[in-house]
């Protein structure tokens, strides 16, 4: 291929919707190349699936050129599609379907059989580790599992241009690392890759990124070369006094500080351009010793440059109630929780205490069994055996008095699609029990908390993944409950999104709320003030974050992040284990 075939040109690219004051995408000029991954990174509506659905040739620019590999998308699709490979947000798995009867689809889709299609499958069934599950459906594959079934089907026609759109959404750190492994190799091999995302930590991973932010592109070039902008800007900060929560809370309000979050028993900071060590000591009341330097992270130079974290505090604090009631107190506790399908038991005597206005993370790879002990937790599975407690009460015998004391966010939305946000509002504050002047009121503070206002008569469906998780909290929140059970509550979402909720949660714990989470996403686990790691049904680590960390810390490692970590946990169980497969 010549060099334009192993490209992607951009030039003066807009696309306009009528129903947006903004362009999706605004006078784009780029130019991608083959031979290493290339990261589309921005947060929700940044215009990065709209860029992505017009490179695949289904939707037409409003103006501008589009060359891929060479060619129009619009005016040659049949061509380019026969070179393209696209995985789109929700990837069309026929979830009935085992994962061979989905290959085979996708081949006589693409027009592969005989020899070719035999070699093609062999290569990509022991390539994505998927060879001993050909007869598993694929609805019953775990997600990281259904992410490499998707590439495998994308790959189905030996493409030379891929497009993955989000393709590490949803996915443990495990399996999105095998994900990575598998698309630098295609990249090495000549392949031009072009992959989506708004995990910045996967940007890091890309030899040269685009940044968008609301359909504009920031930044092109190596991350490497933006995350070096921010040398003597990034900080560890930690108090006597306050604990973490407080000191993020007090220090995001300083303008010397433009992010936060926080980081096991340290709160990371960036500082502002011109805010020096001495600068940050006097503004915090902190001692200068209590101020670290830190390795900045391009997640760092991302917020920087959208200009820093712009939400300093939750309303929800000046609306939520106060939770009576003893720090000391257990409120959620598993005692040799069990459950079994069959023979196979997804959760296997796990054991946990959880203390008022605490954060309890539950951690663990996909298909580990943190999904089926949280909803046991929870009172929307029965156990097989052992005992799920709220507040004392076994939700086995007591499950609609413990519920009224639970709020429960779903990973996959609880809310109805075709109705306005208004009504979802409305319908889950009258199903709490909430009436009248009471309900209107609360309508009326939690659109106002979460910034629902100028959406409140949207269909739900049409709403961006940010604004949904949003809707979502609120809902969940409408009864004022003393305890909120969360499931993935930030996946897909971006950096500030993310920090907004956590601000939300953080404050809700201040108010001793207490919350249980499940996150695959390492850097919110941080926040957790402990953590239980599960894995084959079995809780295999606890501690705070920071106890997780050094369980893991050995010669290579000294200092691991929570991501290394939870890899060097779930490996040393392995390798422990090894024997009884």
């Amino acid at each position: 291929m010549t060099s334009s075939e192993q490209a992607i040109h951009l030039r003066g690219l807009v696309k306009s919707f009528p129903d947006m004051a903004k362009p999706a995408v605004a006078s784009l000029d780029a130019d991608i190349r083959a031979g290493a991954v290339t990261g589309l990174v921005g947060p929700d509506g940044a215009g990065k699936t709209t860029l992505m659905r017009m490179l695949a040739g289904l939707i037409k620019p409003t103006s501008g050129e589009l060359q891929v590999a060479g060619l129009d998308p619009v005016r040659e699709d049949r061509v380019l599609h026969a070179i393209l490979g696209y995985m789109p947000q929700k990837f069309g798995l026929y979830e009935d379907l085992t994962v061979q009867e989905n290959l085979n689809l996708y081949a006589d889709l693409r027009s592969v059989t005989g020899e070719q299609r035999r070699q093609t499958f062999a290569r990509l069934l022991e390539f994505t580790a998927l060879g001993p599950f050909t007869g598993r459906l694929a609805g019953k594959l775990s997600g990281g599992m259904k992410q490499k079934l998707g590439l495998a089907c994308t790959l189905v026609g030996q493409p030379k241009v891929l497009l993955l759109d989000e393709p590490g959404v949803g996915v443990d750190p495990i399996s999105r690392r095998e994900l990575w492994q598998m698309v630098h190799e295609l990249a090495g091999e000549g392949m031009l890759i072009l992959w989506s995302t708004s995990y910045l930590d996967e940007a890091e991973q890309c030899r040269d990124v685009l940044l968008m932010n609301e359909g504009e592109l920031l930044y092109h070039g190596a991350p490497t070369d933006l995350t070096r902008q921010m040398a003597g800007r990034s900080w560890l900060m930690t108090s006597a006094q306050e604990n973490n929560r407080q000191l993020l809370q007090r220090v995001l309000k300083l303008p010397q500080i433009s992010d936060g979050m926080i980081q096991g028993k340290s709160v990371r900071i960036i500082a502002s351009r011109d805010a020096s060590h001495d600068d940050l000591a006097q503004a915090t009341s902190l001692p200068a010793e209590s101020i670290v330097a830190t390795a900045p992270r391009f997640e760092d130079a991302f917020i920087d440059l959208l200009g820093g974290a712009g939400t300093a505090e939750s309303p929800l604090g000046e609306i939520l109630h106060h939770v009576a009631g003893n720090s000391e107190e257990t409120v959620i506790e598993a005692r040799e929780l069990t459950k079994k399908f069959g023979d196979f038991a997804a959760t296997d005597r796990v054991n946990f205490a959880v203390k008022r206005g605490e954060i309890f993370g539950l951690l663990g790879p996909n298909g580990a069994g943190k999904s089926t002990t949280f909803k046991m937790m929870c009172g929307l599975l029965v156990p097989t055996s052992g005992q799920a407690l709220v507040l004392g009460m076994d939700l086995k015998v007591s499950s609609g008095k413990a519920r009224q004391h639970l709020g429960y966010m779903a990973q996959k939305f609880s809310l109805y699609g075709n109705l306005t946000v208004a009504q979802n509002l409305r319908f889950f504050s009258g199903v709490y029990g909430l009436r009248g002047k009471a309900q209107d009121e609360k309508i009326a503070r939690m659109s106002e908390a979460f910034s629902l206002q100028p959406i409140f008569n949207h269909a739900t469906d049409s709403l961006p993944l940010g604004f949904k998780q949003r809707l979502a909290l609120a809902c969940s929140l409408m009864h004022e409950p003393d305890i909120l059970f969360l499931d993935e509550p930030t996946s897909g979402v971006d950096p500030l999104t993310r920090r907004e909720f956590w601000l939300h949660i953080n404050s809700m714990v201040e108010r001793g709320v207490t919350v249980m989470v499940t996150t695959h996403f390492m850097d919110e686990a941080e926040y957790c003030d402990r953590i239980g790691l599960v894995y084959h049904g079995q809780l295999i680590a606890s501690g705070t974050p920071d106890d997780l960390k050094q369980m893991a810390a050995d010669a290579q490692h000294p200092d691991p992040t929570m991501e290394q970590a939870f890899i060097s946990l779930i490996h040393a169980w392995d390798k422990e284990h090894a024997h009884e497969s």
